[in-house]
């Protein structure tokens, strides 16, 4: 039976709410170890699997010699001479191409026109198709490096026809176009990282005491044991607070255990997976950023426990609540932003813009984190009044 002293005060009513909490689910150690090690162990699995698949894709088929089906090769014996020097070699092409592409038998093809060889002798452009299925991103990189051989081929070209009557081939080029990157080395070390981490540690941090908050709530009041906890003298302040308390542990643990996966992770990683080197001051910078994630995290989740009559219908939120930090970043994938102040008052995105600031070495202003800590904890308290209130109906203490 549950059991909160009734002489002791506001902070040690919570204190003793949360050492209740975190013993009731150190007992059941199979959900405790879910709720600790699930992300840290997944997520670098998830991240550095990604990182292999790349670079697999680069050396089969960026460095590799690539077979290239050919229509009407003959046509061009300098063009092919050209392409299998720049590692695309020309291959018999299939009787039906749309078919085989659609089939991924093969990821593209070229077809030199029937006068191709006609255009070239009077000098007229001759007619090259690339044929390909541009909804297939495994295609991407081939069909790429065929455009680019062939754009470096027509360039050498007609340079050289321009030569040959005496002029100089610059004439045809008036304009010198450079680009300077002034992206930083940290920067584009952290470029990567900021792709991933930032919805990865977003969604450690947001749901990360769901399981510890769900069954002290939702889970308590489905076994009937909530109602003595109820009816001691115990303020309901008190008593909603030791419980998100008692899931913030839980999740900064998490969170912190996740970071060190990363960390640990990265130190024997290779290639881009290196660029998941997060410093130790990063990791200190980010587990301040998530801070508030945490308390919205949890007391969101307080209060629409308290509001479902059983432990499943507690859990059918997870699914939504899990899209949601995902929004942002998928919104700025489709519709880049520029940061303004105001973005760091917004949750999830202010999270998003946060960690790709530390990711990428930048300083964030002090009128950047008073905005982004004054909104995310102000966020935090309404949700935790939110769910004081609903604490005081006398319905909450009532299964079923």
């Amino acid at each position: 039976m549950n059991h909160v002293p009734a002489k002791k005060g506001l902070f040690g009513t919570v204190w003793t709410v949360m050492r209740k909490e975190l013993r009731d689910i150190s007992r059941d150690r199979r959900t405790l170890l879910l709720s600790l090690l699930l992300a840290p162990l997944l997520y670098p699995v998830i991240i550095l699997g990604m990182g292999a698949l790349a670079e697999s894709r680069v050396k089969t088929q960026i460095d590799k010699p690539l077979d290239i089906p050919t229509v009407n090769a003959a046509a061009a014996p300098n063009l092919i001479a050209f392409l299998k020097a720049q590692g695309l070699n020309a291959v018999a092409a299939p009787a039906d191409i749309p078919a085989a592409i659609r089939s991924q038998k093969i990821d593209v093809a070229l077809r030199l026109s029937d006068d191709y060889a006609e255009a070239w002798r009077e000098g007229r452009p001759a007619l090259v198709e690339i044929q390909r299925d541009s909804t297939r991103r495994d295609a991407d990189i081939p069909a790429t490096r065929l455009q680019a051989a062939l754009g470096a081929y027509s360039q050498q070209v007609g340079a050289l026809r321009l030569l040959a009557r005496g002029i100089d081939a610059q004439v045809a080029r008036p304009v010198d176009v450079g680009m300077q990157d002034l992206a930083t080395a940290d920067a584009k070390r952290g470029f990567y990282m900021s792709l991933m981490l930032p919805v990865l540690l977003i969604i450690t941090s947001f749901l990360g005491g769901a399981y510890l908050i769900l069954d002290a709530t939702a889970g308590e009041r489905e076994r009937q044991s909530l109602e003595p906890l109820l009816a001691t003298p115990a303020p309901r302040s008190a008593v909603v607070s030791g419980k998100i308390a008692a899931a913030c542990v839980i999740g900064m643990v998490s969170l912190l255990l996740t970071l060190l996966a990363f960390k640990l992770s990265a130190t024997f990683a290779t290639g881009v997976g290196r660029q998941l080197n997060v410093s130790f001051v990063a990791m200190v910078q980010m587990l301040f950023v998530l801070l508030p994630m945490v308390f919205i995290g949890t007391s969101l989740l307080t209060y629409l426990a308290a509001a479902a009559k059983s432990m499943k219908e507690a859990q059918s939120h997870m699914t939504w609540l899990m899209l949601l930090p995902m929004l942002p970043g998928y919104a700025l994938l489709v519709y880049p932003l520029k940061t303004q102040l105001w973005h760091f008052a917004v949750p999830f995105l202010a999270q998003n813009q946060m960690l790709q600031k530390i990711t990428r070495h930048e300083t964030i202003d002090l009128s950047v984190w008073a905005v982004y800590l004054a909104g995310g904890f102000g966020l935090a308290m309404l949700l935790w009044l939110a769910a004081v209130r609903r604490y005081h109906q006398e319905r909450l203490a009532i299964s079923g």
